[in-house]
């Protein structure tokens, strides 16, 4: 009975479980804010905006929701200007990472956002999610794994490397219409089979 009593208390923990989200701020320049206000219409808070690592995680609640970015916390929704950044996230949208890239034309916040789902239905613990926000072809190596991504486009890559392992990044880009290759980065990363 009490084994029955710990699962039940450990699977209704697991459904009570927030739905979260984690930042990054993909090309911001040194002139952007390093924090902004997460509203979600009902509250906010101050949520960093890394360049290049991701924030902390952020919990959210259920259901459907708007979310803005703005330089202070508003009193109510009445309060936010209507240019001020905005994205809808449907309910069926679990865990996601939100996508901040530079807006300059943003006087309220000089950002855009977009939403990419993180959930494990999405994305599996090991995979890679890559975004190409460039104009230019890149390709390469990533541990086992081959890349190749088209201007503006995004992939998911499976596991680079099977445990807790540094594996080698060697990759490169081309400009259209120039037939050179050119060396973006040859490093080592460190892989961590438990992370997405």
């Amino acid at each position: 009975m009490r084994i029955l009593l710990c699962l039940l208390v450990a699977t209704i923990a697991a459904a009570a479980q927030p739905r979260t989200c984690r930042i990054l701020f993909l090309d911001g320049p040194d002139s952007a804010p390093d924090v902004l206000q997460l509203f979600d219409g009902l509250g906010s808070r101050e949520v960093e905006l890394p360049r290049m690592n991701l924030s902390p995680v952020y919990p959210l609640r259920d259901g459907p929701l708007a979310l803005w970015l703005l330089p202070d916390a508003p009193m109510s929704i009445d309060q936010i200007p209507q240019e001020a950044p905005v994205i809808e996230v449907p309910a069926e949208v679990g865990d996601f990472y939100l996508l901040v890239t530079h807006d300059a034309k943003n006087e309220v916040a000089p950002v855009r956002m977009r939403v990419i789902p993180a959930g494990p239905d999405r994305l599996k613990r090991g995979q890679m999610l890559w975004f190409n926000l460039s104009p230019h072809l890149v390709r390469g190596k990533v541990g086992s794994e081959k890349l190749r991504l088209r201007a503006g486009s995004k992939a998911t890559m499976d596991a680079p490397a099977k445990g807790h392992e540094d594996y080698l990044v060697a990759l490169n880009f081309r400009i259209k219409g120039d037939e050179e290759t050119y060396p973006l980065c040859e490093t080592q990363w460190f892989h961590d089979p438990r992370s997405r």
